[in-house]
């Protein structure tokens, strides 16, 4: 059984999701050891809101869910990344592809990437 380091940080740990087939970085999230324990089980990208201070399985509003397809865990047991396919090609709550959509120039944030949908329609 993977024994993961939950101790830090009051129970989370940082998870990056990550394209398995392009490797482009799409968001960080965190998990507690519930989400964790859920994503072995449904295979489906499941995170921790520290927001809401409740689960939530990746595209269960927007329909734009992540199946994880291989798991990677940091020399100190505290990172997780998650390779996953996209369905619905976006990662973002605000409506792009990767949560990383802005690109800093001249100490100034661009947005570099096309939205995918209005997020106005999506979470109503």
């Amino acid at each position: 059984m993977v024994k993961l380091d939950f101790k830090k940080n009051n129970g989370l740990i940082p998870a990056i999701a990550q394209d398995y087939k392009t490797g482009e970085v799409l968001m960080l999230a965190y998990m507690n050891e519930q989400a964790f324990e859920k994503t072995l089980k449904s295979g489906n990208a499941t995170y921790y809101s520290r927001s809401r201070k409740a689960l939530w399985e990746k595209g269960e509003t927007s329909g734009h869910v992540q199946q994880v397809k291989e798991i990677r865990v940091d020399c100190d047991y505290d990172t997780i990344l998650l390779k996953v396919d996209q369905k619905g090609d976006a990662a973002c709550h605000k409506g792009y592809r990767s949560c990383f959509f802005s690109k800093v120039e001249k100490n100034n944030l661009k947005i570099v990437e096309t939205k995918i949908f209005d997020p106005k329609e999506v979470y109503q």
